[in-house]
């Protein structure tokens, strides 16, 4: 598992995120995790043509912000 970190803005706030990646994931366990000072916020897999779909959502947070959270983790080309 490795750990990073990434900001995101939406309705004019910074949003700061850790994100854990599950390089070797399988089966139940989605690729990525995202933390939100501690709490779980969503978590995304690989989907068609490489782009991230959620995974799993808790309805924490609104989409909106979870696909700009997708689109962050995407400019890493993980």
């Amino acid at each position: 598992m490795e750990l990073f970190e990434i900001s995101v803005s939406y309705k004019n706030e910074n949003h700061h995120f850790e994100v854990r990646d599950y390089m070797h994931h399988e089966g139940e366990q989605c690729k990525f995790e995202i933390y939100k000072q501690g709490t779980f916020i969503a978590s995304f897999e690989p989907g068609p043509h490489k782009h991230l779909q959620i995974c799993k959502n808790p309805g924490i947070e609104k989409e909106k912000l979870l696909n700009l959270i997708a689109d962050q983790i995407e400019t890493y080309n993980i």
